[in-house]
């Protein structure tokens, strides 16, 4: 019953970081913190659980729909958003419409909605910052270097997000080795729900990145979106 309490007061923080988002009055540096903090208590919460309880646990389908049927360069995160919420992900074009489906525990696929949904907006922001500060580019050279920035940027968060998972693994790896145990089980558990699924995944065919000088400025800006872990102390009221 203890146990049961826990997971419950950590599904519920979970919940509650998820809704710290910029139309709630966060700034975006603040929704991404509290996306990894969320990230990061996703893997206490599965360490927390027995391999029974990962094992009984349902995995879920959320899908995000797409403006359009054009490739966007926030598709270049996407694949790394997956691999940081332990999702597996696919891309659907029908007479509905284009939509991303995440597959995975319940947890893990809230976040992988809530990062591409808090990315996607920082990537807005930043653009419109550049060009703001480009009044020179016009027409066809204000697009062209539009998607380059946000190639640039995409590319940028990917990679960070690719680095966190790997820290978080090793931090995984180096706890007593039933933690280590039960992720593998929780993985397992995913591939075995996904498989029943039927559903066959191919990749992507990647679009041509333009690394010019926009595409610099875009991977610079980067690293403006704050993916780190929140400090502790200070009286700044920063997660903990």
């Amino acid at each position: 019953m203890q146990q049961a309490e826990e997971l419950a007061k950590v599904k519920a923080r979970i919940r509650a970081l998820t809704e710290k988002t910029v139309s709630n009055g966060c700034t975006e540096a603040e929704a991404l913190a509290a996306a990894e903090m969320a990230g990061r208590l996703l893997e206490r919460y599965a360490l927390t659980m027995e391999e029974v309880d990962l094992r009984r646990a349902r995995c879920v389908q959320v899908e995000i729909p797409l403006p359009g049927k054009q490739r966007r360069p926030i598709d270049g995160c996407v694949p790394a958003i997956a691999r940081f919420c332990d999702c597996k992900v696919w891309l659907v074009r029908d007479e509905e419409g284009a939509r991303y489906i995440f597959f995975g525990f319940e947890e893990d696929t809230a976040l992988a909605r809530y990062l591409f949904e808090v990315i996607g907006r920082g990537m807005a922001t930043e653009l419109e910052n550049f060009r703001t500060s480009h009044p020179a580019l016009r027409g066809t050279r204000l697009r062209l270097a539009s998607v380059s920035y946000q190639q640039g940027m995409a590319s940028r968060l990917a990679e960070r997000l690719e680095s966190l998972l790997a820290a978080r693994e090793a931090e995984v790896a180096a706890r007593r080795s039933t933690g280590t145990a039960l992720m593998v089980v929780k993985h397992q558990v995913v591939e075995d729900a996904f498989r029943e699924t039927a559903v066959r995944l191919v990749s992507a065919r990647r679009g041509r990145l333009r690394a010019n000088g926009a595409f610099r400025q875009g991977y610079a800006a980067g690293d403006r979106i704050n993916l780190n872990r929140p400090v502790r102390g200070g009286g700044t009221g920063a997660l903990e």
